[in-house]
């Protein structure tokens, strides 16, 4: 991942003009931007995104490779959108109430 991050995307963003580029005479790893300009935004946004959209934590816990749902949860809970509404819909329905979420 390094390796793909020093001499492929960050060359990108530069070129892209997105990220400084590199300051002359500096090592091929040395690079002004930020970690968070780093390849794997990318994998943290694809999580978030699909996780938002309502994708189960067990299906996103095997597409990006962890071990388990649990570790998915650490980092992507805040993004479930469902979080609360169905609870608040059921003791709506419970109380004869008409929820609006």
């Amino acid at each position: 991942m390094n390796t793909w991050n020093t001499y492929t995307w960050k060359p990108a963003l530069a070129g892209a003009g997105l990220i400084p580029p590199r300051p002359a005479g500096a090592k091929p790893w040395q690079w002004a931007a930020a970690p968070r300009d780093g390849f794997h935004v990318l994998r943290h946004t694809y999580a978030s995104l699909v996780r938002e959209a309502g994708e189960s934590v067990v299906t996103l816990a095997q597409w990006v490779g962890h071990s388990s749902p649990t570790i998915t949860l650490g980092y992507y809970a805040h993004f479930m959108p469902e979080a609360g509404r169905r609870g608040r819909t059921a003791v709506d329905l419970l109380l004869g109430e008409s929820g609006t979420g």
